[in-house]
């Protein structure tokens, strides 16, 4: 089975222009804000989970498939903040780098740097190629997506 760039792109970009599109509808106060739920210590603000996806992006495609050397602080992921325009610039830039790295990318094979366990949604699992590299990605924005249009509607909701 095979999936052009085009096509891998298109939800790609869907899914980021989405998270983008949220934390400019919602502006950077409200972006920066996060719901209180019940059960739970801390949910994250919009903007974080935007902020969190170019993190996943860099460390799993940039280091793990492109051998490039990334700094992760993966907690500060979470509580990161900022503006709508500064986060706006790093996902064009992210969009950019993604179509540069597709070009090298060879679905069969293996890594360059094998996940921190820690980080492995699949414990135990050690057949890393990097076409399951870039399907974990989309799953990230996929699922963050979600997330920040159910963080929009609570906050909005909420009365922010």
């Amino acid at each position: 089975m095979e999936i052009s760039t085009e096509d891998y792109l298109m939800f790609v970009d869907r899914a980021l222009d989405g998270m983008m599109g949220i934390v400019e509808e919602m502006g950077d106060d409200l972006a920066n804000s996060s719901p209180d739920l019940p059960n739970l210590k801390q949910a994250n603000s919009p903007y974080a989970i935007l902020f969190h996806c170019i993190g996943v992006y860099h460390y799993w495609v940039g280091t793990l498939v492109a051998g490039r050397h990334t700094e992760r602080d993966r907690p500060a992921e979470f509580i990161a903040s900022g503006s709508a325009a500064d986060l706006k610039r790093l996902v064009s830039a992210l969009k950019l780098q993604f179509r540069t790295d597709l070009n090298s990318v060879d679905g069969g094979q293996s890594l360059a740097i094998m996940p921190n366990p820690d980080y492995t949604p699949l414990p135990g699992y050690t057949q890393w190629t990097q076409g399951a590299v870039l399907i974990h990605v989309y799953e990230e924005l996929a699922q963050h997506h979600g997330q920040m249009e159910l963080t929009r509607d609570i906050l909005l909701k909420s009365g922010f």
